[in-house]
């Protein structure tokens, strides 16, 4: 059913209803309700990071991106008045765009928006946090926000909540200016806190992680790895760019090593930067259907259980590495690999 806060104020041991708008106290979307959020973000929720604002996407700009402690997208749409069901369809459109963007775009709209990459800033504001453990973007949520709710949409979302569970909520905001001229924002959630958050913990499409290398014969082994090479993947590119070419090198590349590597390669602007890379390229590593990379790539964990570290190649592999990169740069007639 839809839902409808209403505010009474007492006021000589009598109450008195409060009725206000935004509109009607010439609050207005943009220059009001969305600095207030960007200054307590909570509102939308505790496990939510803003990354994001009037982020451009296919269908228009969205109003707040955010990310959650899993890596899931935070589509946040807003709304100044009542909550209509087309607005579900806005922010499923927003979805189906932002379903395809890669880490390194949500970096650079999160650099732009917060001044820090996308690693820093989840590991700033969620405790114990482990990078190379989730996956960005496996997931989106829909988060609908505003000052009333229309009886389908609010009938549509607890559907689609209970029977597809799909991460999809609405809060609904109730603004209020007293008698003294305290303006006073509270709100409610169409699905229960604790229930919307069971529902974004859970994995739909866990991605099995894995440490083992593969067994290929060597034929086989080269025809995994000429495909995951071939693929527009920026961690993969940079796998054949950057790490590869490292390891013909160096015996053993150490994560520090690794970030100047990306630097001197003109991979990365900093090592900061370059850090935010191997996080990346760790995750890739550690895919359990990955098992070829890990064939020829071997790693430790030097430091914790969750930070590659101590790159090498494997014996016995280096001369087909150099095969396997000669015959890449020549097909895509690149000058540097």
């Amino acid at each position: 059913m839809s839902t409808e806060i209403k505010t009474w104020e007492i006021i000589e041991g009598e109450l008195k209803p409060i009725s206000s708008t935004l509109t009607e106290n010439g609050r207005k979307e943009s220059e009001h309700l969305e600095q207030w959020i960007k200054t307590k973000p909570d509102i939308l929720g505790n496990d939510i990071l803003i990354i994001g604002e009037q982020v451009y996407t296919k269908s228009g700009p969205l109003d707040f991106l955010g990310i959650d402690n899993n890596g899931n997208l935070v589509i946040v749409e807003l709304k100044r008045e009542k909550l209509a069901r087309l607005v579900l369809a806005q922010a499923i459109d927003y979805a189906s765009d932002l379903s395809t963007w890669d880490i390194e775009k949500l970096s650079e709209i999160c650099i732009a928006y917060t001044g820090d990459n996308l690693e820093d800033q989840l590991t700033a504001h969620f405790d114990d946090i482990k990078i190379d453990d989730i996956t960005i973007n496996q997931s989106q949520r829909l988060l609908l926000v505003g000052f009333a709710i229309e009886e389908p949409l609010s009938r549509m979302i607890e559907w689609l909540s209970t029977n597809f569970d799909m991460a999809i909520n609405a809060i609904i905001l109730n603004y209020v200016k007293t008698s003294n001229g305290a303006e006073i924002l509270s709100r409610t959630v169409t699905i229960p806190e604790e229930i919307a958050k069971e529902k974004s913990n859970k994995k739909k499409f866990k991605i099995e992680m894995s440490d083992e290398p593969g067994e290929y014969e060597m034929a086989k082994l080269k025809e995994f790895l000429k495909s995951y090479f071939t693929k527009a993947n920026y961690s993969s590119n940079r796998i054949k760019n950057v790490l590869l070419p490292a390891l013909l090198t160096k015996k053993v590349l150490t994560r520090k090593q690794f970030k100047k590597e990306f630097v001197k390669a003109n991979e990365a602007d900093d090592e900061s930067q370059a850090g935010y890379f191997i996080a990346l390229i760790s995750n890739q590593l550690g895919h359990a259907k990955k098992d070829y990379l890990r064939q020829i790539i071997n790693y430790e964990y030097p430091d914790n259980h969750w930070t590659k570290d101590n790159f090498s190649l494997r014996e016995g592999y280096r001369e087909l590495v150099e095969e396997l990169l000669t015959e890449l740069k020549k097909a895509s007639g690149q000058h540097r690999i």
